[in-house]
This record gives C-alpha cells, structure tokens and sequence, in this order.
C-alpha cells in the first residue's frame, strides 16, 4: 500500500506516460539488434540466447519512468509486463485485448489468434438438417437412376431406383419417429415410386412393375395417379394380356377430363390398337373415327385406312384417305430458314436453327406423313386390280390438290414400277417418259430406268441413250452410271466399261451392280487378278450369294488353281444344293484333278436333278463305256437321242454299245432305223453291210449298193466344197446327213477295219466317229473309250469308232463354254428403288 497513493482532484492519471527519457532514446539507437527488428517485417532479434523463451538477448537493465534499471525481456525492448519487477508496481495499460496475459507463463508463445489450439470442434446438425441432407441425396439417386436410362445402362438405374427406395422409406421412418409425419415430402415419394415402377418396365420386370404401380394408383394420398392406368395397359400389351390392357386403358380414360384431348385421343388410339391386334377391326374403326372427328393425326387416319382395308371397304378407303391429306401437321413453311438479308450472323443463326432438334423433329414428322399417304395410296390402288390404273389416277389427283403437291410425283413414279413389274413396259415407258421436264431428280431416275428396260429389250441404242440422259441430269447418279457402263460391255468395249463402273464406286462404294460387272470386264480382258479383289470384295459384301462365289470358282479354274475352284464351288453347293450347272462343274474340276469316283458321283447327281444336259450325258456315255457297262452307257445315248434327235452321232453310239454288249440283232435294228431318218449317211450303209454280212442277210448287196452311191455323192459334195467356199464350215455341212455337226461325217467317222483289217472296204471308206469337242473334254482316261475284248472278230466287222491308234485321246481337253456357267456374264442392271 505503500505505493498506492490518491491523486488530487486536479492531478491527471495518466500523466508522465508519455514523458521522454533520453536514456531510452540513446538505448535503443545503438542498440544493433533492436534497430534490425524494427527494420525488418518479422520483428525478431537474431537468437543469441537469453534467459525467457522467444526473447533475442538476455535481459540487461532497463531505466524506468522513475530512473531505477529493470530488466528488459522482450525483443523489441519493450519493459516485461504481467509481474512486479523490484518492488515496482506494473503501469497501467490497454494492451491486454492484443494478446498479453497478466502473468508470465515461462516458455509460452505469441498466439494472439488462438491457432495453436487446433481446428474448432464442427457444429452438430439439428434432425431436422440431417433428414433435409437425406432427402438431398434421395433425389440425387433419382436423377442418377433417370440419366442411366437415358444411356441404355438399364441395370444401374434399376440399382439406383432401388436405392433411393430404400432411402425414401428410411427417411419416411424417421420423420414418424421424430413426430414430423406432417412434414413428409408426398412428391418425393411419388416420384421415387414412380422412377422404381418405370425402371422396373424398363427392364421387362413386368410383374415387379405392375406391383409398383398398383401401390401408386390405390395410394389416395397422390392425386391424378389414375393416369399411371395406362401404363399398366402398355405393360399387359406387351405380355398380350388385351382384355386386360382395354380396361386400364378405359379407365385411364374415365379419370381424365374432356379438358385434356390430346392425352385422350392417345389413349383412344392405343384402345384402337389393341383391337387391331385382337383383329376386332369394327370397334378399332369406332375408335379411330372418333379421333379423326375430334383430333385428327396422320397416324390415327392411316391405321383407319388399314382397318377399311382389311374390312375390304374401298370407299371408306378412299374417305379416310382424303381426311389423311387434309391432317394439319403444324410445321411452319421453309420460307423462315432464308435468310432476310445478307448479314453474316443473321446466316449463322439460320443455319444452327436448321439442325436443332426441333428441326429435325419437324422433318421426321413430313417424312413419316408422306410414308403415310404414299403407303395408303398403294393400298387404295392394288396392282391386280383392273381398275389400278383409274383408282391411281385419283389418288395422284388428291394428292396434287393437297399440302402434299411433291408427293404426286413420287406416286407416278410407283405407277411405272407397278406396270414394269406386271411387264407391262409400254405404259411403263410412257409414264417414265413423262418425267423428262422434271427436276433432276425425278429426270435421273426415270431416264435410269428407262435405260434399264430398253437394256432389258436388247435395245441398246435406246438403252444408251437414256443412260446418257440420266448422267447429264446427275452425273453422281451411280445407276445411270452402270446402266452406261452395261451398253458400253455389250458392245464389248471391256477397257470403258470399267471407266464408268470405276466411276460409279467412287460416287457409292456399296454399289454391288458395278463392282459386280467390273469384275466382269476384268474376266473378259484376262486381268484375272483384278477381277478376282473385285468378286472378293463383293463377297465380303454379299456374304451369302451364289453367283458371287461361282465367279470366284471360275476366275480360279482359269488361274489353274483347281482346289480353290473346288473349294468355292462347295460354298455354292451349301447355298444352293439342286443346281446341275455347279454339279457338272464340280464334276468336271475333280475328272481335270484325275478323282474319277468323285467326278462320277457329281455328274450323277446333276444328271439326277437335270438330265437334259448334253454334256454330262456325253461323259456319263463315256465314262460307262470305258468301264466295260455297255447296258448303262445305252441308257444314257438314247436319252441323247431323245434330246437331239437330229444328231446321228448319239443313235451310231447307241447302235455300238448294243454290238458291243453282243446284242446284235438290236444294234442292227437301230442301224435300220437310223438309215431310214438318214438314208445317206455313209457310216450307217457301212455297219448295216458288215452287220447283214456277218448274219448272212439277203439285203446285203442293197446296202452295199447304196453305200457306193452314198460315197460317190459325198466325193462330189467334197470336191464342190474345196473348189467354192474352200475349208469354211458352212460349205462342208453334209446336204443330208441329218447331222447339227460343222464337220462332215467323213472327217467325224473312220472306216478302217478292226484287228484284222479288211481289204475289200479299207480303201474309200471313212474312218470311225470321233466324239465331239466337249465329249472329248469329259473323258475320264488316256485309254481309248472302248477296249475291245479279247475275242477274234469277223474280218468284216466295222468298228465304229475306229482302230486304238486312231481314237481320241482325254489330253485333249477343252473347258465348258462360258454360256453353259452358272450366271456367266449376267450385268448387274440397276433398277431404282421406288
């Protein structure tokens, strides 16, 4: 108390703080660690010890107010505050709400801030926070559930709609436990059930979804959950269930008032389908009309033109298709996308409003009503009716006085295909023809078919014609394109041809028809590996076509690669199993491979499903006469006969299988035959002399009478042919031999003797029959076609085919001309679609 004394009224308690001591002044300017601290922005002394923690020095005297020394601790030599330092009372001051405590703490910190006491504790939610974070993520979990349907992952927005159930109901719990029931979000809770009952439908979980909308519907608590009816009436379509799906579809429309037309003219439509399903066209018709009378739409009057149809009313056809045409479809004119001057921006903005979504809905709409009409009018207009062409007169009539002008066109067009599918070509080309004042469009596609049907008439001058025409209207057309291509290749100018075919896969490189016929051209002028990517790219096209693969077969045998010809050629065979022509080229590719069962069996079975094909009759003939089976090869020279009847060679070799088999009497009854269709063929006077010779018969010297006679007429005919037309074919053709052959039947028969020779008839008599070219192309052997017995025959015996040294041999083989292949040469002549 000593040092506690009561100011006078008059004295100032603050006084003598703010006097000067110059001890302090000349202190703190030498001072070198004080000076640095106040010119540095960290206010620290360099650490060179002292006695308090986070001072720079240690304390050294300090003359106070009053004039005694006192220790000074601090760094920026400011006195210690918070304690009695000797015996003097601590001044006064207001410096306590900086940070400063009132007692010295030894080792403590500058903290004004508090930081070293850590983070704060986080504030606890309320309830009522925690069920509004709840609620958050429960319609996080909806919209994750919608947009993973959006993107097809339908098993993850069934997952998430599961969750955010399942969260809903926690939520609902806890309110009710809280006592908060009246604060339960009810749209919450429609929506998590609804987005479950959808996911469910979604995933074709039809009973789990019909569940799910049943508790929503019978939920009083949600109003206008009548509507989800018609839901459940999709659902029980799809499982069939049509009493069912008419009912809810009823009441659907019973809970929905008249204010609402367009949401009940759907459920009336989707009434009406279910009918159509349930083939009741009578009530479908009710319903329809009753949209049609109310809120018509273009599909609303074109399922009611397919009920009329099926119901066989023309006439209310023709009503529901006149209401058709006049459906309004809402779309504003093209004329709001030309731009109203030329400003830059003004052109942008049109152009970005031409493909927004709204455009694009407005053009599929036109595209789906023009569909519409186009379909309705080929129904009204059937094209096995007589009155087709009336009734489609009438409708390209309507159709011109409607919104739908363009559409006349496109029906005209359907007109001609109509009548060039019925072949009837002349109205065809008339309608078509009425195209060429047309725009280019329409010009291009009548002109292409027009070249298509004069192609299809062999009248290729017209055909290029109007193949130029469609070029010149578009050049980019590829059909006109291949169309030129084709007059191009029967004039047999290959090189132009694959010009324009060329040119039509670089404007579409899916048109089969002229990569197709380039691999044509290709094959005709010998660049085989050419045509063969061609027909390889093809296939990888058309997978599954028949003729693309015979090509590659063909294109592979002329490359002498037989095994891929073979192996091709059984790819055909699995498409198309009963063709002969593919049987007999097998046939013929395993005989050239020496495989003689194998070319046996396939000549057989296209002789089995075709057995009019002469050149597998000849190898089979052959074939069983160089296996000793005379009686078989018989079989097949008479059904030679009967297909040529007017080739002598078949009925010589019929004859000579009877005489080998030793069936004489047979084979010289065949001979008379033969010489009474062919009196002056000199092979058959020659066996009929050898043969009555041998069986001692009276009419031997009137057949070698008429064979003297035979001969002297064939030498006079061949000196005519050497002095006149030369060696030309034509002039050689024997005036009666009967024969289709060019050679005469000296050049085709040799009359020399058998093993033992004959000197009465081996001078001036032919030699012994040579097959033909493609007989000798189907031989089986090196050996001759006959080998004859081991049995002494008469000296006056004729072999008809001739001595072993003078009989063909298989070396000689000729491949099966390119007319007798499977879809040889057949141009891929292009028909627009309609």
């Amino acid at each position: 108390m000593e040092n506690v004394h009561q100011a006078a009224e008059e004295d100032d308690l603050y006084s003598g703080y703010n006097d000067f001591n110059p001890a302090f002044y000349s202190e703190f300017e030498n001072d070198v660690g004080f000076q640095q601290a106040v010119r540095t922005t960290y206010g620290r002394r360099p650490p060179i010890g002292g006695k308090f923690p986070g001072t720079a020095i240690g304390a050294r005297p300090l003359f106070s107010s009053s004039g005694s020394r006192m220790p000074l601790a601090s760094s920026m030599g400011r006195p210690v505050t918070g304690a009695v330092q000797d015996g003097l009372a601590r001044p006064m001051s207001a410096v306590k709400a900086a940070g400063y405590s009132s007692t010295l703490t030894r080792g403590s910190a500058f903290d004004p801030l508090g930081r070293s006491r850590g983070p704060a504790p986080p504030l606890e939610d309320t309830p009522e926070e925690k069920l509004k974070l709840l609620e958050k993520k429960i319609n996080t979990l909806i919209e994750e559930s919608c947009m993973a349907q959006s993107t097809g992952n339908l098993q993850l927005a069934l997952d998430k709609a599961k969750e955010a159930h399942r969260e809903e109901r926690a939520l609902v719990k806890q309110r009710e436990q809280s006592g908060s029931a009246d604060h339960i979000n009810l749209d919450l809770t429609y929506s998590v059930q609804l987005n479950l009952a959808n996911q469910y439908e979604k995933n074709e979980m039809h009973p789990e979804a019909l569940s799910s909308y049943k508790a929503i519907v019978k939920n009083k608590m949600f109003s206008n959950a009548g509507r989800l009816k018609v839901n459940m009436g999709n659902i029980y379509y799809k499982q069939k269930n049509y009493h069912k799906a008419i009912k809810f579809y009823r009441m659907a429309l019973d809970q929905i008032s008249n204010a609402h037309k367009d949401m009940r003219s759907k459920i009336k439509h989707s009434i009406a389908v279910v009918f159509i399903a349930m083939g009741q066209y009578s009530d479908a018709i009710t319903s329809l009309e009753d949209i049609m009378s109310e809120t018509p739409n273009i599909t609303a009057g074109f399922n009611l033109i397919l009920c009329y149809h099926a119901a066989g009313d023309r006439e209310k056809m023709k009503k529901a298709f006149q209401k058709l045409i006049s459906v309004p479809l809402g779309i504003s004119d093209e004329d709001k996308y030309i731009p109203p001057n030329d400003d830059t921006s003004s052109k942008m903005v049109i152009e970005a409003i031409k493909n927004d979504k709204l455009s694009q809905m407005e053009r599929d709409l036109k595209a789906r009503a023009e569909k519409y009409i186009t379909t309705a009018a080929k129904l009204i207009c059937p094209a096995m009716d007589a009155s087709f062409a009336s009734e489609f007169d009438w409708c390209v009539d309507m159709v011109k006085n409607s919104q739908y002008v363009q559409l006349a066109n496109d029906l005209e067009f359907h007109k001609a295909m109509t009548c060039l599918r019925q072949k009837d070509h002349n109205q065809a080309k008339e309608i078509l023809k009425t195209f060429e004042k047309k725009d280019s469009k329409m010009k291009s596609a009548a002109a292409t078919n027009l070249s298509f049907i004069y192609f299809q008439e062999k009248d290729f001058d017209q055909a290029d014609k109007y193949a130029d025409l469609a070029m010149s209207a578009d050049h980019y057309n590829p059909a006109a394109l291949t169309n030129k291509g084709n007059t191009v290749f029967v004039k047999q100018d290959y090189e132009k041809a694959a010009e324009f075919y060329k040119e039509a896969l670089r404007n579409d490189s899916l048109c089969t028809e002229s990569l197709h016929n380039l691999g044509l051209a290709y094959k005709r002028l010998n660049h085989l590996e050419e045509a063969l990517d061609c027909f390889l790219k093809l296939h990888a096209i058309l997978k599954n076509s028949d003729q693309v693969m015979y090509q590659l077969a063909d294109i592979y045998e002329l490359m002498g690669d037989r095994q891929q010809a073979i192996k091709w050629l059984m790819q055909v065979i699995c498409v198309t199993p009963t063709d002969p022509h593919v049987l007999a080229k097998l046939g013929k590719l395993h005989n050239d491979e020496g495989d003689k069962s194998q070319a046996l069996h396939y000549y057989s079975e296209s002789f089995r499903l075709f057995p009019c094909k002469i050149d597998v009759i000849e190898w089979l003939g052959v074939h069983y006469i160089e296996s000793q089976f005379f009686e078989k090869a018989t079989q097949y020279f008479e059904r030679a006969t009967l297909i040529q009847p007017t080739q002598v060679k078949w009925q010589l070799m019929e004859a000579s299988c009877y005489r080998k088999s030793g069936n004489y009497q047979k084979a010289l009854e065949t001979y008379k035959e033969i010489h009474r269709k062919f009196p002056e063929n000199v092979d058959c006077l020659c066996f009929l002399v050898r043969l009555s010779t041998d069986m001692g018969l009276k009419e031997v010297q009137e057949y070698a009478t008429k064979l003297k006679k035979a001969e002297k007429m064939k030498e006079i005919r061949e000196q005519k042919v050497k002095s006149g037309q030369g060696s030309t074919a034509g002039g050689r053709r024997e005036g009666s031999g009967g024969s289709a052959e060019s050679q005469p039947e000296s050049k085709r028969f040799s009359r020399l003797s058998d093993s033992e020779g004959d000197s009465n008839h081996s001078s001036g008599s032919s030699r012994g029959e040579r097959l033909s070219a493609k007989m000798r192309s189907l031989t089986v052997s090196n050996e001759p076609y006959e080998a004859d017995s081991q049995k002494e025959l008469d000296a006056s015996y004729m072999d008809p085919l001739g001595p072993q040294i003078e009989r063909p041999k298989t070396g000689a083989k000729k491949r099966v001309d390119d007319d007798d292949d499977f879809g040889d040469e057949e141009l891929g002549d292009d028909l627009l679609p309609e």
